[in-house]
């Protein structure tokens, strides 16, 4: 029979409130734990004022907002069926010849609709409040210092300071990751934000022991007369790593779903490693079908709860469920990274064997 468009919508409606309600519950919670971990990290730093705490943690939420989505749709699609099987509602559609396959339909869109616009839509301000915050972090909580690292199709950009306010500006056309050596590079000293001490160009830089070995180099002063100056070799102390620049990348989790492709071919280009980037976007790319999947692993533990002891049944497997798919999700990420797996088979693995379970077990519930 042809699934009527009144009772598409209902399920639609049901659904979509549970899981509206849940997921405010769960980012609530979430939202005052982070304050009280930031009220403790900041507990040594009393210059850090209460209100910038709260800015901090509203800032952390969009990004905590996409990790729980899954199981806020795990647990509205379990309150929202158990409801309307608890009223009957579902038993009298079944009745009907409506399938189970028919009356999660709704929820499915729905959860798939979910899925598509976060990545689309709410993925890029998420990054965005991400960034914000991890700066924040960086200089009222962590006190590290004023360094930064770009890549972009002009080259490789790193800021860094030291102790006596002197900033400098390091551009290079490209880096060997392997050895650390810097080609075309051009270095800009500046003191009191924008007074320039010195310009030093040169072929190659190489970073070695807590100094940049810079060598063939034209050094230029603004109170020197002549102005350029040739160098074999200066030295440049810095507290950049070869560790801490490939760190210092943009982390996934601060990068829009749009640009994430961009990054990672100029990761690839320069020589880096882009295996975080490129899991990070295929587990995005896969989260529409990991929310379909949990309407299926809902409707498991809603659609054959007993009348008694029917809430402890809804809670226990909810738990278990989404304490297995956060489990599966961690070792198969870990096992991609390592690059013992392929980025795609581990990002796709949660949404793929959570599909999969489900549709099994519903197939096996419901038509023997």
């Amino acid at each position: 029979m042809n699934f009527p468009t009144t009772l598409f919508g209902y399920i639609a409606r049901q659904f979509l409130v549970w899981f509206t309600g849940t997921f405010i519950m769960i980012l609530l919670l979430i939202f005052i734990g982070n304050l009280i971990e930031l009220l403790r990290r900041a507990a040594a730093h009393p210059e850090i004022s209460i209100g910038l705490l709260v800015k901090m943690a509203a800032l952390q939420l969009p990004y905590t907002a996409q990790q729980v989505t899954p199981f806020a749709v795990l647990f509205g699609s379990i309150f929202a069926l158990a409801r309307m099987t608890r009223s009957q509602e579902l038993i009298v559609a079944r009745a009907a010849g409506v399938s189970v396959w028919q009356f999660l339909t709704p929820s499915i869109t729905i959860a798939f609709l979910i899925g598509v616009i976060g990545v689309t839509v709410f993925n890029p301000l998420a990054s965005s409040m991400q960034a914000t915050f991890k700066q924040l972090e960086a200089r009222f909580l962590k006190g590290q210092a004023d360094d930064s690292l770009l890549l972009s199709s002009s080259g490789l950009w790193l800021r860094q300071s030291d102790t006596t306010g002197t900033q400098a500006v390091i551009h290079a056309q490209r880096l060997t990751p392997s050895d650390m050596t810097a080609d075309g590079v051009t270095l800009y000293f500046f003191r009191d934000g924008d007074r320039m001490l010195r310009r030093i160009d040169a072929k190659t830089a190489v970073l070695h022991d807590g100094r940049w070995l810079v060598k063939d180099a034209w050094e230029w002063r603004p109170e020197r007369k002549p102005e350029s100056q040739h160098l074999d070799q200066v030295t440049v102390e810095t507290n950049l790593t070869p560790r801490k620049i490939e760190d210092s990348f943009a982390t996934p989790d601060t990068m829009s779903f749009w640009a994430l492709p961009g990054f990672i071919d100029l990761l690839e280009k320069s020589g880096f490693s882009a295996q975080r980037h490129k899991l990070y976007f295929q587990s995005l790319l896969a989260r529409p079908v990991l929310l379909c999947a949990m309407v299926l692993i809902a409707a498991i533990f809603s659609l054959r709860m007993q009348r008694r002891g029917g809430a402890t049944t809804l809670v226990v497997g909810g738990v278990a469920a989404g304490f297995l798919l956060y489990f599966l999700t961690d070792v198969v990420f870990a096992l991609g990274l390592s690059s013992t797996i392929p980025v795609a088979l581990a990002a796709w693995t949660p949404a793929g064997i959570s599909t999969l379970l489900g549709a099994t077990l519903l197939l096996h519930l419901e038509d023997g």
